[in-house]
């Protein structure tokens, strides 16, 4: 198992009462966000136990789910829905993505 998808679940946990606050004033935003995140996971996951060229399509999905799950936040905090990202909350997204990209760019 990858080490960072511990850490994508942990990063889903903290999003849900963004999400409950988003809900109740964007049901499409939030549903939008709901199915990115959860794309990321489920697309990590796959490529854990996928091989060759599948492996690397999974983990592209789930770097952009990841950049479309960030940016749905965004969009809500453009909105007036919530506040921008917290330093933290930014910080763990930014190591998902760079672990993404190292994946999906393999080694140099």
């Amino acid at each position: 198992m990858l080490k960072i998808y511990p850490v994508v679940l942990e990063v889903i946990a903290a999003l849900r009462p963004l999400l409950a606050r988003i809900e109740r004033r964007d049901c499409d935003l939030a549903r939008q966000l709901r199915r990115a995140a959860s794309s990321v996971a489920l697309n990590m996951a796959e490529g854990m136990y996928s091989r060759g060229k599948n492996r690397t399509v999974r983990y592209h999905t789930a770097l952009g789910s990841a950049r479309e799950t960030r940016a749905c936040l965004e969009v809500a905090a453009a909105f007036g829905y919530l506040e921008p990202l917290s330093a933290e909350l930014a910080r763990r997204f930014d190591h998902v993505t760079g672990t993404l990209v190292r994946l999906v760019d393999g080694p140099k």
